[in-house]
């Protein structure tokens, strides 16, 4: 809802530049999205580190029932799904949180940042709530990990939903620039992360510019890219980690491929047609790989589908 009181405080946000702190205008943000939206906040523990989690539910659901787990991406975190989780949550229970290295779940530096440890988190995140069962909800590179989990446990996924994302090496897609420059491994790369580490403004104007590109309405844009650019310091240890073994984790699918063939989870790809780099073809191909899959593209959507167009990625995951 873009007249929310959330997203009133996110649009006093807009005017902040790289050099201004936005810890107390996050914070104003967050607390209002909590008053707006009740939530359970959870500290999940993860091999002697925690990871931020938030749990939606409506009062009368099953909480034996297989919830979503909402999954991000990168370079962001779970207020990804700040526009969707509650409109899910009017149905059904969602769990969405934070990987390690990401939003507000720890930051080691010293770890090694790879698809083992997304899905190693997702896996943490399973056992800490009990969950038997799970609906996953993946989107940019939370597909690894959650493409591989349904393979490997289709009993226990009830339901596979793929939100303009990839799992195998495909000419369809196109990497976005910042992604492509610091998964290029070489001289260059390290001197960018030389650069990067070194001067704040510059790593959050580029964090910003990037990410800026992922939105397809400039309003919703305005008031959550400021939410993204606060966070973009404290993921530095964590991006510059992933996109160091990026490709060889994309090319390391194609040995899945087959066994994704025979996936009998029940899928939907819901893509952003907006999104000049996991884009409708990428779409489609994911849609000839995926045996029990439906479809979907909505218009006015970029990257961020469901940030953009909330309410009909909603209906579709909910009512169809």
């Amino acid at each position: 809802m873009k007249n929310s009181w959330t997203g009133m405080v996110a649009t006093l946000l807009v005017g902040c530049t790289s050099g201004v702190d936005l810890s107390s205008q996050y914070a104003a943000y967050d607390a209002a999205f909590r008053q707006e939206h009740e939530q359970i906040i959870h500290t999940v523990p993860r091999d002697g580190f925690t990871l931020h989690a938030r749990e939606f539910a409506p009062d009368d659901i099953e909480t034996s029932d297989a919830p979503y787990i909402l999954m991000h991406g990168f370079p962001d975190s779970l207020h990804l799904y700040d526009r969707l989780a509650p409109l899910l949550a009017k149905k059904r229970r969602v769990i969405t949180f934070d990987f390690l290295g990401w939003g507000n779940s720890d930051k080691p530096e010293d770890h090694r940042y790879d698809v083992a440890s997304l899905r190693r988190d997702l896996e943490a995140v399973i056992a800490y709530f009990g969950l038997r069962r799970v609906r996953l909800m993946v989107h940019d590179a939370s597909g690894l990990p959650g493409i591989d989990y349904a393979i490997d446990n289709p009993d226990r996924t009830v339901e596979l939903i793929l939100l303009n994302t990839l799992y195998a090496p495909s000419e369809k897609r196109i990497m976005p620039p910042s992604i492509k420059r610091f998964s290029t491994l070489g001289l260059r790369r390290d001197l960018l992360i030389f650069g990067a580490k070194r001067s704040d403004s510059l790593w959050r104007d580029g964090h910003a510019g990037q990410v800026g590109a992922f939105f397809a309405d400039s309003e919703i844009r305005d008031q959550y890219l400021p939410i993204f650019s606060h966070q973009a310091l404290g993921i530095r240890p964590a991006f510059f980690g992933l996109t160091g073994v990026w490709t060889a984790e994309v090319q390391a699918r194609a040995r899945r491929v087959a066994q994704l063939r025979h996936l009998e989870v029940p899928t939907k790809i819901i893509f952003g047609t907006e999104d000049p780099y996991l884009n409708p073809a990428l779409a489609h191909e994911l849609g000839h790989l995926i045996p029990n899959v439906r479809l979907w593209l909505v218009e006015s959507a970029g990257h961020y589908v469901q940030l953009d167009r909330p309410e009909e990625v909603a209906r579709l995951v909910l009512d169809t």
